[in-house]
């Protein structure tokens, strides 16, 4: 018979080796592509985290299929695994649920099941339309400066709504004098901020069920009305309650909920004087993440933004009764607020959309000018910043950037915008910024920077404030940061300093600060304060 090399014995012997080099090649290009990931420089924080998770969990992925298909791993190892594996499934959807988010970066914060949502103590809900407003404390209003000491901040984003505190002069020495805390308490849900017109404190908030429009005594907290309204928004990304500030005048509170109605009140007393549901009334769905523009108010006019419908965009109602006046656009609106504003000569009211900017005749809704800006895919929330010469600057997150404008006179009385410079040198998500000496300050994707604005060239970017606000306040910038503390920068091109730091609230902080004179009001979704700065 031939003979043969055939070994039936060692044929029949076990194969050995668990083919390591497929998890550690695994290993090796998901670390890689993390460092790549987070090399990039202009690349946001949102996106680098979503990239990250998505690498880490297609590892996690090709990791299980090779243990149960390919590792070579004992039966018995790998049922017992896969036993311990859907256990773990199990008991996490029965003791972990999404408490929001962990930061702007949109990923989930997971808490235990039995964590019982906050809530605001139920004596300071208890609310009436048309509450007597109570007594301020005497004690403290002896020994404080009258209301005329100083200015009013009536609305969103500064007195001016251009991001910039008037008339005030800090101390840039927090050392060796202080802020000196006024009151704390517990506040309701939501993201609004305070109006302040003479000694009392305007905002919005979230308690159970019921909106609320509050008024606070400035200089002690203690509550003098509130207005409610049984409705809620909620979002698990956003969170719950209201977005917009309030604007007073004359005597009176505008406000806009979450849900889009518009309420006038008595500035005194908390009394409704009308109300309209901006969204129902108009077939309008809501935004994703809730109506958050706030509205603008002048002469005998009221004007908000609609809702994620594309048109009407901008929508106008008459300031002493309620009765609509005019609507325009048909872009799907944005999270920004108007601004009525001076281009070319003509006054116009600014809208910056969800893929436009328009601006539109005050009277009549006329379009003036429609600028496409981006698409609508991602948020814009950021408000335009009006400059000298006629020039626009508008910013967002999600990979839009900023650009400049330059507007002139156009045909048929509109008016002609282009495009002077663009870049990504300021990535502003939910934050603004605000102009100063030929250059732009704001948090590009949660670091402080300073932009050229003749030319989009960043003179520098440091500090790390997450998804927070800034304040321009003269030659000094104040940065609500994220998790919560106050920091004083000054507003120099020639490079970063931080002057000081105020551990003014402890969580996280998307609402934006309010400076009326030295008296600055801050607030979350949990708790509010009021501090005297030097």
């Amino acid at each position: 018979m031939p003979k043969t090399d055939s070994n039936p014995a060692a044929d029949a012997r076990p194969r050995t080796g668990h083919r390591y080099w497929f998890p550690v090649t695994v290993g090796l290009l998901t670390w890689a592509g993390i460092v790549t990931i987070r090399l990039q420089p202009e690349m946001e924080r949102n996106f680098q985290g979503w990239l990250t998770a998505a690498l880490i969990l297609l590892a996690s992925l090709l990791g299980l299929i090779w243990f149960f298909g390919f590792s070579r791993f004992s039966g018995k190892l790998r049922l017992g695994t896969f036993g311990l594996l859907l256990l773990a499934a199990f008991g996490g959807t029965r003791l972990l649920r999404v408490d929001g988010t962990v930061d702007g970066t949109g990923l989930p914060k997971l808490v235990w099941r039995w964590t019982s949502p906050r809530t605001v103590r139920s004596e300071s809900a208890t609310t009436s339309p048309s509450a007597t407003p109570a007594a301020p404390n005497t004690q403290t209003v002896a020994t404080t400066a009258p209301a005329s000491q100083h200015p009013d901040v009536p609305q969103f984003f500064g007195a001016r709504r251009d991001g910039t505190a008037l008339q005030v002069n800090l101390a840039r020495d927090w050392s060796a004098t202080p802020p000196r805390q006024l009151w704390r308490q517990p506040v309701g849900l939501g993201w609004s901020a305070f109006a302040v017109v003479g000694e009392r404190a305007y905002t919005q908030e979230q308690r159970g069920d019921s909106e609320c429009v509050t008024c606070y005594a400035l200089r002690t907290g203690q509550q003098i009305w509130a207005q409610t309204n049984a409705v809620r928004f909620s979002e698990w990304q956003g969170g719950d309650g209201p977005r917009a500030t309030p604007t007073v005048h004359e005597g009176r509170v505008y406000t806009l909920g979450a849900t889009g109605l518009l309420n006038c009140l008595d500035a005194e007393s908390g009394g409704l004087k009308w109300s309209r549901s901006v969204l129902s009334e108009n077939q309008l769905a809501n935004l994703i993440w809730g109506v958050s523009a706030s509205p603008l108010v002048f002469e005998d006019t009221v004007v908000v933004t609609g809702g994620f419908t594309k048109g009407p965009t901008v929508l106008a109602y008459r300031r002493s009764t309620g009765e609509p006046l005019w609507q325009a656009g048909t872009d799907k609106a944005s999270y920004a607020s108007p601004v009525l504003v001076t281009l070319a000569g003509q006054r116009v009211v600014l809208s910056a959309n969800a893929a436009s900017l328009t601006a539109h005749d005050p009277t009549t809704g006329a379009l003036r000018l429609d600028y496409p800006w981006g698409d609508d895919k991602w948020p814009k929330a950021s408000q335009p910043v009006v400059l000298p010469g006629d020039r626009i600057f508008l910013s967002a997150g999600y990979g839009a950037g900023c650009s400049l404008l330059e507007v002139k006179p156009g045909t048929n009385g509109k008016l002609a915008a282009t495009q002077v410079w663009k870049n990504l040198h300021m990535k502003t998500q939910f934050n603004s910024v605000a102009a100063r000496d030929g250059f732009l300050y704001g948090l590009d994707d949660g670091l402080l920077a300073c932009v050229e604005i003749a030319t989009g060239a960043r003179k520098w970017k440091d500090g790390r404030y997450g998804s927070g606000q800034t304040l321009l306040v003269d030659d000094l910038i104040l940065i609500q940061s994220e998790p919560g503390a106050v920091i004083l920068a000054a507003a120099q091109p020639g490079g970063f300093q931080e002057l000081g730091r105020l551990p003014a609230l402890s969580s996280k902080t998307w609402n934006h600060p309010t400076l009326a004179g030295k008296y600055l009001l801050v607030r979350n979704n949990e708790e509010m304060a009021a501090y005297e700065l030097p």
